[in-house]
């Protein structure tokens, strides 16, 4: 069961919510400040093994939560583990149970400012080449919504066992005929041996997203992401901000991260191999101490209108790193090919005065 928590100001009583690059949750009314205690524990990785024996609700199945507003008495329906009342805007943050879906384990806070958002957004519409003038308008960050994204972190021992071959290359000397006459050249050879063996890597913190809100390319483009910075869960960070609940299985998320882990391993094979060139046939990869967290990662979320369309912006809410969609101005196209027509005109025109 989901219990509800807000925290409010001991200045005027109004709920309280997490100020980017502070360790204190803010007033938006008074100004009022209270530092969130120092975590007196470490983050913790989950083993594997025992988490795949205990007993779990699918997410799907998970009911959304009702959130009362402890400001305006409100009830606000989310499947968010924090949010803002749709009526009165305060911060409401849930208690997530454990027995029913997996809780958090580590938060990397907000650092980015709404001010420092639209410094980063205005730098980004900026460089857009025939984005229409009005892209500058997603500079004023008004409609950016803070929003925490889950992700999953896997940490493994791999020990890879692989079959390939290893090409070594020789020359050889080749005849030839041209124009009559009789040469010849050195042509480069490959000899393929068979090759076999184990190679082993840890991996830490591969990351694998646990939502489906956000395109993985998106995702992507605001790598990489300081997790060294993360600090143990604390429901405060939360408040004031959007936080979604995982819809991607961390069983689901596994499987991500081992495709993201294959090409790391099949190098590793490769440069084991040795020799010229080598053909990696087959690998085999057994995973030792498995470990894994939840982790919620800041993002802000903004989005741009252009002729009916949506176009989704996301920026790195630590690195200020902008991801996202642009729309193409048709007039700004046009008008840089015809510039580019009439110069080739001029051009051509200069070398046939010339003559």
């Amino acid at each position: 069961m989901l219990t509800q928590t807000q925290y409010p100001c001991a200045g005027c009583g109004a709920a309280v919510e997490f100020a980017p690059g502070t360790t204190a949750l803010r007033c938006p009314y008074c100004g009022a400040q209270t530092q969130i205690p120092t975590a007196t524990r470490e983050i913790t990785e989950h083993d594997w093994a025992r988490f795949a024996g205990l007993p779990r609700k699918p997410i799907a199945l998970l009911a959304q939560h009702v959130f009362k507003c402890q400001n305006c008495g409100a009830q606000t329906e989310s499947d968010a583990i924090s949010d803002r009342c749709r009526f009165c805007g305060a911060a409401v943050v849930a208690e997530v149970d454990p027995g029913e879906q997996v809780a958090p384990e580590a938060v990397l806070p907000f650092a980015l400012t709404r001010q420092q958002l639209r410094a980063s957004l205005g730098a980004w519409a900026s460089s857009r080449w025939f984005a229409p003038n009005g892209l500058k308008k997603v500079a004023e960050a008004e409609s950016a919504k803070s929003t925490y994204l889950p992700h999953w972190t896997y940490d493994s021992r791999t020990v890879s066992h692989y079959q390939g071959q290893r090409g070594e290359h020789y020359w050889v000397t080749e005849s030839y005929t041209e124009n009559g006459e009789q040469k010849t050249r050195q042509v480069r050879k490959t000899r393929w041996h068979h090759a076999s063996g184990t190679v082993e890597r840890a991996f830490d913190d591969v990351l694998v997203a646990g939502t489906t809100k956000v395109t993985q390319e998106h995702l992507d483009a605001m790598d990489p992401w300081p997790l060294g910075d993360a600090e143990p869960f604390h429901a405060q960070y939360l408040a004031g901000h959007q936080t979604l609940r995982y819809d991607v299985e961390p069983e689901a998320g596994l499987e991500q991260a081992k495709r993201k882990i294959a090409p790391v391993i099949e190098q590793d094979c490769r440069h084991d191999i040795g020799g010229d060139e080598q053909r990696v046939e087959q690998v085999d990869t057994e995973y030792h101490d498995l470990t894994f967290k939840l982790m919620l990662l800041p993002v802000w979320l903004a989005c741009y209108i252009y002729a009916g369309r949506t176009y989704n912006i996301q920026v790195n809410g630590r690195t200020g790193e902008v991801a996202g969609e642009r729309p193409y101005s048709a007039a700004k196209i046009t008008a840089a090919v015809a510039a580019a027509v009439l110069v080739v005109a001029l051009i051509v025109a200069f070398f046939v005065l010339r003559r």
